[in-house]
Order: C-alpha cells, then structure tokens, then sequence
C-alpha cells in the first residue's frame, strides 16, 4: 500500500465482511479468502473484519484469529482492513487490544458498550481509554438499535477533538440525521463520518460524510464502491441511479435480519453456501424468492430510479 494520510485509508467502500460457513457449520476459510479477494478486485476501498455481520458472536477465539489471518493473507498489503473490537466491559476490552496483534491492522472499528446503558460521561470514559492504549486509530461505532444507547454527537465531538489522530472517525447508524449533520458541521479536520446503513450512504455523502461501512457490498461490491466513488466526486446523477438501482434489494436483505439476507443474495450468486450459526437462522423462502427476483432483475439492468 501507499503512504496515505490514516483517514484517506477508510473514505469510501469498506464492507462488513460476512464469515462464509461449510454446511457442517465451520469457517469456510477457501471462500473467505476468494471472497476478500474479490471485494478487493471489485473496487472496495477497505475490509472491515470481525464486526457485527462476521457473526462474530459466534466465533470461538480460535476462529476470530484465524479468519484475521487468512483476510490478511488474501489482502496482502492491497487495501487497509479494519477489525472490530468492542465490548461492554471496558477493562476486558484493553486486555484484548493488548492482546491482538495489529502488525498489519490499519484501525479498530470499536462498538460504544451494549446492554449495560452508560451514561454519555460513562461512554467517553470508554473510547478514552481505549484511545490512550491503542497503537492503530479507532473508530467509533454508534448503533443504539443494538446497544441500547446512543452516542450524542456532545460525546462523538468531545471524544474526536481530544482524542485527534488517536480517534479518527465514527461508523453512524443512529438513523438520526440532525446528529449526524452537527457532527459533520462541527467535527475536526480529518475526522471521518461514515454510514452504518446501507439505505442512507448516498444522503450521508451528499451532507458531507466520507462513505460507508457496507453490508450490501458484499453481494454487490462493484456496484457499491461505484455508486460511493460517484457520490464522493460529486457526480451525483450516476450515483443516484446507482442509489436506486441497489434500494429494492437493500431493503430486502434486511427484512429478516443481518447477514441472513445478504447470506442469500451471496448464495443466489454461487458465492457462499447459504449457512449461519445459531440464533441466526437463514432467511425465510419467500424473502430468499424475493432476493432471487430482485437479484435477477439487477442483471438485467431494469431496476431504475
């Protein structure tokens, strides 16, 4: 890779990556690693490796270090990847960062801490300490649906301002575009604002953001990492067309949960064994005849705005 700024490493497509299984149920690590490859040849900007989408969950450590490896292998040096790294427990979390080998780890995308509910003070507390202890920049990660609090922009703004350089950039996904926008308007120079859903990147982008963390990129990586290049440049007619063209199935992959539906569009494409780790469960036939449809219609190019 090239000497870049840290933050020109993760503008753009980075993609969720999904852990493939063998019907069996274990790693299916040949698949991962054409999958990584193909991300990369397709056009994504960065990997983001073990996130919510990984099933990650439902890895043992065992296989949360060897799915590392073998995206490692596969990238060499190509892109940047990031690894998500969180947790609710904030001394278990620095144990783990100390932990992890980050040799060829360009950032840690960290979840704010789920179940227990800090307060804004408690959450700052958090990043701030794991801030201080990193030796790659972090990511905040801000997704009340799954944590159960929300990270205000207060906390997003204090945390990117006193923590500059050490803390690059927050993964939103409140779904609250007054936060988001203060943010932009207020955030320092440098400090990246990125979506955490697929449905908004395009107007997230157009109020100042610098991407996305996708999940639908990992069925449609081409087409993804297009429509964000496009909008980043300002050549807003092709990324709307491209928006709109990828919105029907946006929406589909996500009626049943992630990465079921996403699981299907990849198997639809003969890319994955369509296999998940319990609770999760794939998606129902209709939604799976559903993603067939729309997939169909995607190849043939008549899904337009």
């Amino acid at each position: 890779m090239t000497n870049m700024a840290v933050t020109d490493l993760f503008r753009g497509t980075g993609v969720a990556m999904i852990t493939p299984f063998q019907q069996d149920g274990e790693v299916d690590y040949d698949r991962l690693m054409m999958h990584a490859d193909r991300l990369i040849e397709q056009g994504c900007g960065y990997l983001v490796v073990l996130g919510t989408t990984a099933e990650t969950p439902c890895l043992s450590t065992k296989d949360k270090a060897d799915v590392v490896s073998c995206v490692v292998e596969a990238c060499g040096g190509r892109v940047s990847i990031m690894l998500g790294l969180g947790g609710n427990d904030t001394r278990a979390v620095i144990e783990a960062i100390k932990q992890t080998d980050t040799r060829e780890i360009h950032g840690l995308l960290s979840v704010s801490p789920y179940y227990n509910k800090p307060s804004q003070e408690g959450i700052y507390q958090h990043y701030a300490a794991l801030a201080s202890l990193s030796e790659v920049p972090l990511m905040l990660y801000n997704v009340p649906g799954r944590t159960g609090s929300n990270i205000s922009a207060d906390t997003v703004l204090r945390l990117a301002t006193d923590f500059e350089g050490s803390i690059i950039g927050v993964k939103e996904a409140s779904g609250d575009f007054e936060q988001v926008m203060e943010i932009i308007q207020k955030r320092p120079d440098g400090f990246l604002v990125v979506s955490g859903d697929d449905a908004i990147t395009l107007p997230m982008i157009a109020a100042g953001g610098d991407g996305a963390i996708s999940v639908i990129a990992n069925a449609y990586p081409a087409m993804t990492s297009l429509m964000a290049a496009a909008a980043l440049d300002g050549s807003y007619t092709k990324a709307r067309e491209l928006h709109y063209m990828l919105f029907p199935m946006i929406k589909a992959i996500f009626k049943e949960g992630n990465p079921a539906g996403v699981k299907a569009a990849m198997e639809i494409r003969g890319w994955i064994d369509n296999v998940l780790r319990l609770p999760l469960i794939p998606v129902s036939s209709a939604l799976y005849q559903e993603i067939a449809h729309l997939d169909a219609q995607l190849h043939q190019g008549n899904i337009r705005p």
